[in-house]
């Protein structure tokens, strides 16, 4: 009888759940509402009957199943307690021991959800053979997660990965969400490219199909110009992919990975945005000629489920 984990991957809007085999291969996959009514209070009660529900579907035992790893979208503490997950509504809850207890006390592993994506782009991902990687998740704001020797660092205090908010930027003069300046996700996360757009288009008074977008411009839009030539697009993307090479250099010169995985919605840009950031975290790191390789998640939205499983298997 082959052993089977669970992946649960909670999300703002959606909690994604995998089964697998232990050696990695996907069996099943589901989503479920997240109902954040009431400090959250219904979700894990929600995630262990639809576990409950899917296997006896599946007509699988609770028995074959060896874990349960969960990814949270807030700071874990190395008990699987949180002391707050702003999206869900929680407030100091331990998910992994709440969600154990649910499922006649199966080992439950917990982790924050951006590491935890990582950890699956390392296994069966971009990041696939490697056992040092970085993942960058250029999104609305950005992610990150770190694995050295195949299992993440949190750091002490649970900001380990948090690289969206290393600061890059000194002339920088509006806050962070974090209450910093200068962050690189102010700079190149989604939200910083349309607005590093918008600031373009009022210093330069020079033709540019962003025009056509106004305020209303979007990274897509950003990167979809700059791919058909236009000047002052391109001139934003290479500002966005330069902030993110000073970044990744400093990252480089403290954990040297094997590999930087870039992923989210912006990642979508493909191999043009991979060559451009290149460029610059190779002039950035000229202390050695043998660096990470820079290349893109492969899991998409799945990442959060296969890292999930893999936790419960570290």
């Amino acid at each position: 009888m082959s052993k089977k984990c669970i992946g649960v991957d909670v999300g703002g809007t959606t909690v994604k759940l995998g089964i697998f085999e232990n050696s990695g291969k996907l069996l099943f996959k589901w989503e479920i509402p997240t109902r954040k009514e009431d400090g959250g209070r219904y979700i894990l009660e929600d995630v262990a009957f639809s576990i409950r529900e899917v296997l006896r579907e599946k007509q699988i035992r609770m028995e074959e199943i060896s874990g349960v790893g969960l990814g949270v979208p807030g700071p874990v503490m190395p008990d699987g307690s949180v002391e707050v997950c702003v999206n869900l509504g929680w407030r100091d809850r331990n998910p992994q021991r709440e969600l154990s207890e649910m499922l006649d006390h199966v080992a439950v592993k917990c982790g924050n959800d951006a590491n935890v994506a990582a950890l699956g782009e390392m296994w069966q991902g971009g990041g696939m053979g490697f056992s040092d990687i970085v993942m960058v998740t250029l999104g609305t704001g950005i992610g990150g997660g770190v694995i050295i020797d195949e299992k993440i660092v949190t750091g002490k205090h649970g900001v380990g990965g948090e690289i969206g908010h290393i600061h890059v930027r000194d002339e920088e003069t509006e806050t962070c969400n974090c209450g910093g300046v200068g962050c690189v996700e102010q700079v190149a996360s989604a939200t910083g490219i349309a607005r590093e757009a918008r600031r373009a288009m009022a210093r330069k008074d020079i033709p540019s199909k962003m025009r056509e977008y106004g305020d209303e411009i979007t990274a897509k839009d950003v990167i979809d110009a700059a791919k058909d030539g236009d000047e002052l697009a391109l001139e934003v993307t290479e500002t966005v992919c330069r902030y993110l090479g000073i970044m990744m250099a400093q990252v480089a010169m403290t954990v040297d990975p094997q590999m930087f995985v870039i992923g989210g919605g912006v990642s979508k840009a493909g191999q043009f945005l991979i060559d451009m950031i290149w460029k610059y975290f190779d002039q950035y790191t000229p202390i050695s000629k043998t660096k990470a390789m820079v290349g893109l998640a492969k899991l998409g939205n799945d990442a959060g489920i296969y890292g999930a499983a893999r936790l419960v298997l570290s």
